[in-house]
């Protein structure tokens, strides 16, 4: 078939790495994509800025910004400008990020190491989580077509862009709004809402059982790293909330940390477990003398090593990574949120309401998710279950008292 007709076959397209998202370090403007000659993407400039006026985290304004770079890099691949693109380009961006390779692991893994499209990598053999493959995650797919259709319909508005947009909604949804006939009865589920949006598997959260925690604890090399993950896995705060905090954050005596959470931006003060203030004292009393500010604003998170700068996300992500090298597993940060949710939501003296309110859930329905059982504890029931199918007892239960042993032997047959 010829290409005007089947479109391009988008497994030959190469999206070389160019173009880049740059951290400014400037509030005014945290990040700024630069195109393959070095120049600023003004349409996306644009945008971002309004986003940021709309209140959204920087954390946000990266994220857009790499959805669009990728998106980018498509169309110099192609040769269409961003102006220019039609429903042909989105569908075969669609296709081809479906299909292609991350961009981190075309260089660092052989060819023959890859896995194919689709097919996801096997389960760890230690937390029993599936393994996410080489190629992009559905969510990622789905997050990158909600970006970009928020982006041309951004400029649609202000009359700047194509005044069709690329990643046109469902046609099913295309004439009316989500949830318009919602039964005020039932829970508020998400709509599809793009034609090119992929279906997102439902993943339920999953803590990290008791025993392997104690082996990761134990396998955290210096007392910053214990103090934290005491604070996660008592506080159930998001990572980057807790590496926010300031020296002014602390409350000792309450056994208190004010965290700034994460959507909402609400200051809130979270309680802790005294163990964890207690590994963080050993830290601050190691950290005496060594030239690190020590004012009430600054950071309480700090690296090991010189020169001495904040902790940040990624830092942290790549100690617990290596407490992870030693058992083999794959945990995540988010994880010990997982784990600290899934002990307060089993312990009978804390309604389900004040967990809420501990890991500032804006809506009850995703707390229920921690008390629903683990996959663990749904295999072992099975399992005993399977048992006690396979061996009938061998001599049945007497009657209860009142009952004539004969009467019943006539009724079921047996003796």
């Amino acid at each position: 078939m010829a290409e005007s007709e089947a479109g391009r076959d988008v497994s030959k397209i190469v999206v070389p790495r160019v173009g880049s998202l740059i951290d400014t370090g400037e509030e005014r403007e945290p990040y700024r994509l630069l195109d393959p000659a070095g120049l600023v993407v003004g349409p996306v400039s644009v945008f971002l800025r309004d986003l940021q006026a709309m209140g959204r985290s920087t954390a946000t304004l990266r994220s857009y910004g790499m959805d669009l770079l990728r998106w980018l890099r498509f169309l110099w691949a192609v040769g269409i400008d961003w102006d220019r693109a039609t429903r042909e380009e989105a569908r075969d961006f669609s296709c081809w990020i479906g299909l292609t390779v991350k961009q981190r692991l075309q260089t660092s893994r052989p060819k023959e190491a890859r896995l194919a499209s689709g097919v996801a990598a096997a389960p760890n053999p230690v937390s029993g989580k599936p393994g996410a493959g080489d190629g992009y995650a559905p969510a990622s797919i789905a997050h990158s077509e909600t970006v970009l259709r928020r982006f041309y319909d951004f400029h649609r508005d202000a009359l700047s862009g194509p005044i069709v947009n690329p990643f046109p909604l469902d046609l099913s949804r295309r004439s009316g709004r989500a949830n318009a006939h919602h039964n005020p009865m039932q829970s508020w589920r998400p709509e599809r809402v793009g034609r090119y949006r992929p279906t997102v598997p439902r993943r339920f959260p999953r803590a990290i059982p008791e025993a392997r925690f104690n082996e990761i604890f134990a396998a955290l090399s210096c007392n910053r790293d214990r103090a934290l993950v005491a604070f996660w896995v008592s506080t159930g705060a998001r990572a980057s909330e807790l590496l926010g905090i300031r020296r002014c954050d602390l409350d000792p005596g309450g056994q208190l940390i004010t965290v700034v959470r994460k959507g909402s931006r609400a200051v809130q003060q979270v309680p802790a477990s005294a163990d964890a203030f207690v590994w963080l004292r050993l830290y601050q009393q190691e950290k005496l003398g060594q030239g690190i500010a020590s004012g009430r604003r600054q950071p309480v998170w700090w690296t090991i090593r010189r020169p001495y700068r904040p902790l940040t996300y990624h830092a942290a992500h790549r100690m617990f990574q290596r407490a992870n090298a030693t058992l083999g597993s794959d945990w995540t940060l988010h994880d010990l949120r997982h784990s600290a949710a899934t002990r307060m939501a089993r312990d009978p003296q804390l309604s389900l309401t004040d967990v809420q309110w501990v890991l500032g859930h804006a809506h009850l329905s995703t707390t229920q998710l921690y008390i629903a059982p683990t996959q663990d504890e749904v295999v072992q029931a099975v399992l005993a279950h399977h048992s006690r199918r396979g061996r009938l007892p061998e001599t049945p239960p007497p009657p209860a008292p009142g009952y004539d042993p004969q009467s019943l032997a006539v009724l079921f047959g047996r003796s």
